[in-house]
């Protein structure tokens, strides 16, 4: 048994938004996008180093990327790397994680978080951390809730019960990607925070949560306790992810639960969602140009130009594109055009599975 938490790392998506660069064989996590020399799943292992013990990560992802998550992460052993045999969205992900930690450490508490983000102030996060963990030893299951410093329509929103003399705030309502018009409205109400994908709770909460409010999804994998990290696990997983809907943890548990607090953190968070969050990080130009290429541009401004090699790049009259080659495709579009991207993903589909 830990006093520490465990670290629960998502990292089964495809990072469709950031394709061509992130394809479906390495996707986003798995790419050194920051350019630091560390992929961002490498960097968030590091981010939680301080916190848990080697042993109490886990990482589960899409069984494609298993030999993947064991080349980067060579620190965790085979049953510390949970492999999903089918999507089925971040309820079902994070119920099998749980009930297999939970079947080894009944009073282990967790902390989720995806492998894509980004936090520029480390000591920060951790004292966030550490007050969230302190908080959910008595019942409660905590989200991250990110102060916002702009408008931003590409994330969901939370809505807490502001209280005298406390850090840790009852969850009202949760709003999902709201328009532009709608989120001027949320900023300056002055309780609305955005919402972080990250939360900590006792697995042992979670669980009660499940068997509550998605009591289906709570029996199948109730049944799998005899198989978790042993022979007859891959064989059970297999069975029950064919009976799971795809339903989301914010949809699944945290916007129905009355056990749903929200503590704030000013980090320097990024969701890292799309070529546009990538583009606010980046150093740029005169002309606030992102150039990642042999490039000379020409009336551009307010662009991101990212092509690898020796390729000579000569642009003319852009505004607000991105402009990226990654092997086999080249791709120019807007630079916002992110609600496009499954329609890109999908056509190149048609072109050849080589492309996505």
């Amino acid at each position: 048994m830990h006093n520490k938490p465990y670290i629960l790392i998502m990292a089964g998506g495809i990072g469709s938004r950031f394709w061509p660069y992130s394809r479906r064989k390495r996707p986003k996590q798995f790419l050194d996008i920051l350019g630091t020399g560390r992929t961002l799943l490498q960097m968030t292992f590091d981010r939680f180093a301080e916190l848990a013990e080697p042993d109490q990560f886990v990482v589960i992802t899409y069984r494609k990327y298993l030999s993947i998550v064991k080349e980067q992460l060579p620190e965790l052993k085979d049953h510390q790397i949970l492999t999903e045999p089918l999507r089925k969205n971040t309820a079902t992900c994070i119920a099998y994680a749980t009930y297999s930690i939970y079947s080894k450490d009944p009073d282990a508490t967790i902390i989720v978080t995806p492998a894509d983000h980004l936090v520029l102030h480390e000591k920060k996060f951790e004292r966030t951390l550490q007050k969230a963990v302190e908080a959910a030893n008595d019942g409660k299951l905590i989200t991250l809730g990110i102060k916002p410093n702009r408008p931003e329509i590409a994330y969901g929103y939370i809505q807490y019960i502001e209280k005298p003399n406390t850090h840790v705030y009852r969850v009202k309502t949760f709003i999902e990607k709201p328009n532009s018009k709608l989120v001027k409205t949320l900023i300056e109400s002055g309780d609305f925070v955005w919402n972080s994908g990250m939360f900590i709770w006792k697995a042992k909460s979670l669980i009660e949560a499940f068997e509550e409010h998605m009591p289906d999804l709570a029996e199948v994998f109730e049944e799998g306790k005899e198989f978790y990290g042993k022979a007859g696990e891959a064989e059970f997983v297999s069975a029950a992810y064919t009976q799971m809907k795809s339903i989301s943890i914010d949809y699944g548990i945290m916007e129905k639960s009355s056990q749903v607090y929200v503590i704030l953190g000013d980090f320097g968070w990024s969701d890292l969602g799309s070529w546009s969050s990538l583009y606010d990080l980046k150093d740029k130009d005169k002309e606030n140009n992102v150039v990642e290429a042999n490039a000379v541009l020409y009336e551009t401004k307010n662009s991101y130009i990212k092509v690898k090699g020796d390729k000579l790049v000569v642009v003319q009259g852009l505004e607000n594109y991105l402009v990226n080659e990654t092997d086999n495709v080249l791709l120019i579009c807007k630079l916002d055009a992110e609600k496009k991207f499954r329609e890109f993903v999908s056509n190149a589909k048609k072109k050849g599975e080589e492309f996505i």
